[in-house]
């Protein structure tokens, strides 16, 4: 009974240095961009999503954002905005709720959609 306390620590520490481990990895949306710098001339449709790392459903639709940049490369843009580190861009755009995604064609918005979103609707914003 008197070996549990260290290894409930251990447990602790491990579990708070595996999150820290989490939100520290770049995700490869984010590697597309972090402004949207390359909408107006993208040639692809373009899907931005604006995002806080501390959001619950932001952190429960990024894996699909990320996979969706991966698996569209070539055929679209998937770029996430972090609210907090670009927030005058986040004003810019009318962000007033996250996570919220807005498409593009041709440089020009065509559909918007604010909260957690499914793939498919993701797919729909874009056209594909």
């Amino acid at each position: 009974m008197k070996n549990i306390g260290p290894w409930a620590v251990v447990a602790i520490l491990a579990w708070v240095g595996w999150i820290l481990a989490d939100l520290s990895q770049t995700s490869p949306a984010s590697v597309a961009g972090s402004s949207m710098s390359g909408v107006a001339n993208s040639k692809v449709p373009v899907l931005v999503e604006f995002y806080a790392d501390w959001c619950g459903p932001c952190r429960t639709v990024g894996p699909v954002v990320d996979a969706l940049a991966v698996e569209l490369a070539g055929k679209a843009k998937v770029i996430r905005i972090n609210v907090d580190e670009q927030g005058a861009l986040a004003a810019e755009n009318g962000i007033r709720g996250i996570p919220a995604f807005i498409a593009y064609r041709n440089g020009q918005e065509v559909s918007r959609e604010v909260g957690g979103i499914s793939k498919k609707m993701m797919l729909k914003m874009l056209g594909l």
